[in-house]
């Protein structure tokens, strides 16, 4: 046994269900959790539109899929969840929805956040060990969670075991800059206007193309200077992989560009780059001063997204483009 009470070898159900870049920020956690106990059989609860992030993962043993689109799929995942029994459950997500599904796994111990940090109280009820996470920023928070598990403190080196992902859609052969111009709030975008300014500049000034990423060409920007590539989540990857540098919002594709350790430059308003910012200091990050931090999905371009200019984005472009080819 562990100090705090773990077998040395325990069955593990990791429960972190989506979204990308909540995602992205777990894989640290669930690492450690595998070096601490490397005899542990590690299980990761995840819905399956995001299972792509987790292929080929070395520390994990299985990837469950949570299917609930349909009553089957739904009976399913509740019978592999069952089809093991667990030591140790920790839900990293924080929501009624995960907790259910860890205590669906009939564990021994269920650990998660402290109800002051849950994003949904409800969660926490169902918790054995409530922990009060050290940190700001959520790779930190999610290790620190782990540390509870492990009994080792969350310090030292980290990893983020992302797949090598796979070519879909047409690439530019040469370097190019990267961008995502989506993001799961209206609020947190930038405005198209400005990323047709930034193309313009970066074809004429450095000749060099801004590529948009998105799953579905209509809902890309058309932009006579920049060119659009439609993929999936392994063709982002890939393309995250290949990229020169990265233009990001905060959205899932920015947070594969910084655990990848992509330079680019990553542009913030409503959300605090601080708590859900790039983790590993390769982006440079512009936000307005005075921004009013809200986590309110809002329906429009926040203001303070508007105030980034596409001059401000370039030269920090135009700089991390020079640090790369040092």
């Amino acid at each position: 046994m562990s100090s705090n009470g773990i077998p040395p070898n325990p069955r593990i159900l990791a429960v972190r269900l989506g979204a990308m870049g909540d995602l992205i920020h777990t894989l640290p956690a669930v690492a450690e959790l595998k070096r601490a106990f490397p005899g542990s059989r590690l299980t990761w609860a995840v819905e399956p539109q995001w299972a792509a992030l987790l292929e080929g993962n070395p520390f994990l043993d299985r990837v469950l899929l949570l299917r609930r689109a349909s009553g089957a799929g739904l009976l399913e995942s509740w019978r592999s969840l069952r089809a093991e029994r667990y030591d140790v459950a920790v839900d990293f997500q924080g929501l009624l929805k995960s907790a259910v599904v860890a205590a669906a796994a009939r564990p021994s111990r269920i650990f998660g956040f402290d109800p002051a940090q849950v994003r949904e109280r409800a969660a926490s009820l169902f918790y054995s060990d409530r922990i009060a996470a050290g940190g700001v920023h959520m790779v930190d928070l999610n290790r620190s969670l782990a540390a509870a598990v492990t009994g080792n403190p969350a310090t030292g080196p980290y990893e983020f075991p992302l797949p090598p992902g796979r070519p879909e859609g047409a690439l530019p052969e040469g370097e190019f800059v990267l961008a995502s111009p989506l993001a799961g709030w209206r609020s947190k975008q930038w405005p198209s206007e400005h990323y047709r300014s930034l193309a313009g500049r970066l074809r004429r000034e450095l000749g060099i193309p801004l590529v948009l990423n998105g799953r579905e060409a209509s809902h890309l920007p058309a932009i006579e200077d920049a060119l659009p590539h439609v993929s999936g989540l392994p063709g982002l990857i890939y393309a995250t992989r290949r990229a020169a540098a990265v233009l990001g919002v905060d959205s899932g594709p920015l947070h594969i560009a910084a655990a990848l350790g992509k330079p680019g430059v990553a542009i913030f308003g409503p959300t605090d780059p601080a708590r859900n910012g790039p983790y590993g200091g390769s982006l440079r990050v512009l936000r307005r001063p005075g921004s009013v931090t809200t986590y309110r999905r809002g329906s429009e371009i926040d203001e303070s997204m508007k105030h980034i200019s596409p001059d401000q984005v370039f030269e920090e472009l135009r700089a991390a483009l020079s640090c790369a080819v040092r």
